[in-house]
């Protein structure tokens, strides 16, 4: 990567931390001042930024109704913005350039592959719109068509499914280990038994044995199971530690090479990692019941456009769905005021909206009086797909750990690196983000060696 601006005359090269500064927040959002105070410093370049993602959520929304002007008034932007609507405006204000969204399997909000698409200022309303037609921007009402787009800029998203893996440096021991073996067994067989052979993993089939030889192989299975537990990876017929590594491989190259094809288009890049991404909730799945949460499904679910639409098609949906949520929001407003049942009938008479009543009963035996801001926040994460909840296990932890150290390990060194906790907000779990919190500080630490890290947060209060 360069270190100079894409665009315009030369510039003065960009300045080198003499560590790598890894700023660690609490609400995701609260990692863009750091990097905009890096911009400043001249350590990052104003424009053509690459950003790298590791999050269980996008976070590619937009604030609804904020001017698209806002950007330019940084102070007056961080405090319009919000956990799952950041990244965009920057993209608007025209420092990032490539976005590359590196998520677990069970994450699935954005079409898999690659994306490329214009956001600018809607000529209508003034507001930060795009040009996707993905059913993440369309479900939130953001699509516009290009030509009622001001000031556009292209952005090239690429989302990757990043999978667990065994931990490869071990697996490249135990497979070196097994080779050598091997050798030693082919040396002592018996010459009247050569079909004397050894069998790693759970591949095995009778066989001629030279007394030593099977004592020499059983040992070696055993150490092989132990190395790799009883969850291997199923990367090919071969299920032997020597398929598995270069499965594995295979695997975080093909990543690792789309992710270097994304960043050679930049000046520079920033690592940013949400610890959700290892281990997530919905919490809204806590606060409400099954039966709630299924009521607020229904009135909130959105109507997807037909499998190739028009801009017409588009267009309509979204002047459907912008309707359809500003009178929810409405609705749940008026609950404020008064919930008593004239008002309960009054709004779920209206078409679509006749799972008010029995959700709205349901919460009113439960709580006096509901919360029904927050039931409107849970209810806009129920439109096409649930927001991810898998809390992992130790073991499903490691391996997104060891994935994401291959990974970051066939890539350039970041300038700076953000972390995101998310736990007071129970996106990740709690009793799991300190411990997940010093895995990634060590991968970074074996990776890029000394760091400078601020922890800007303080425990059981947001960030500072």
């Amino acid at each position: 990567m360069s270190t100079t601006c894409a665009e315009g005359p030369p510039s003065r090269p960009l300045r080198a931390y003499q560590h790598l500064p890894v700023w660690v927040v609490e609400d995701h959002h609260d990692v863009l001042p750091f990097i905009y105070r890096a911009i400043g410093s001249k350590h990052l370049p104003n424009k053509n930024l690459s950003f790298v993602h590791l999050d269980s959520h996008p976070d590619l929304l937009i604030p609804v109704n904020m001017p698209a002007d806002t950007v330019f008034d940084k102070e007056t932007l961080f405090s319009e913005l919000s956990i799952e609507n950041w990244i965009l405006p920057v993209v608007y204000a025209g420092h990032f350039a490539q976005v590359v969204w590196l998520h677990p399997s069970w994450a699935q909000q954005i079409g898999e592959g690659t994306h490329h698409f214009l956001v600018g200022k809607d000529s209508s309303t003034t507001t930060i719109r795009v040009t996707s037609r993905d059913n993440y921007f369309l479900s939130d009402g953001l699509y516009v068509p290009e030509d009622q787009l001001e000031n556009p800029k292209p952005l090239h998203l690429d989302v990757i499914t990043v999978n667990p893996t065994e931990d490869l440096d071990i697996l490249d021991k135990t497979n070196g280990e097994s080779a050598a073996k091997k050798q030693k067994l082919d040396h002592h067989t018996d010459p009247d038994a050569r079909t004397c052979t050894t069998t790693t993993g759970a591949s095995s089939s009778r066989r001629l044995l030279h007394p030593s030889c099977e004592m020499e192989d059983h040992a070696l299975e055993k150490a092989n199971n132990d190395t790799l537990g009883h969850d291997k990876m199923e990367t090919s017929s071969d299920s032997s530690p020597s398929a598995s590594l270069k499965g594995c491989k295979h695997e975080h190259m093909e990543v690792a090479k789309n992710i270097l094809q994304v960043l050679q288009k930049g000046d520079a890049f920033v690592l940013d990692i949400d610890l959700d991404f290892f281990s997530v909730k919905n919490p809204f799945k806590e606060m409400y019941t099954q039966e709630e949460y299924e009521l607020m499904q229904e009135l909130y679910n959105f109507k997807k456009p037909c499998s190739d639409p028009t801009e017409e098609d588009l267009v309509n949906c979204v002047e459907y769905r912008v309707r359809q949520l500003e009178d929810l929001e409405a609705a749940f407003a008026d609950f404020c005021e008064d919930d008593g049942e004239e008002t309960l009938q009054r709004w779920a008479s209206n078409p679509g909206m006749q799972s008010l009543l029995p959700l709205v009963h349901r919460l009113k035996t439960r709580m006096e009086p509901p919360d029904y801001e927050m039931v409107h926040q849970a209810g806009l994460t129920c439109d096409f797909s649930e927001l991810p909840h898998h809390v992992s296990t130790e073991p499903e932890i490691d391996g997104l750990v060891h994935a994401v150290k291959r990974l970051l390990k066939n890539l350039p060194k970041p300038t700076l690196v953000t972390i995101a906790r998310s736990s007071l907000d129970d996106y990740c779990p709690s009793e799991q983000v300190d411990v997940i919190q010093e895995k990634v500080l060590d991968v970074l630490r074996s990776l890029y060696g000394s760091l400078d890290v601020h922890f800007e947060f303080s425990p059981g209060s947001s960030s500072v």
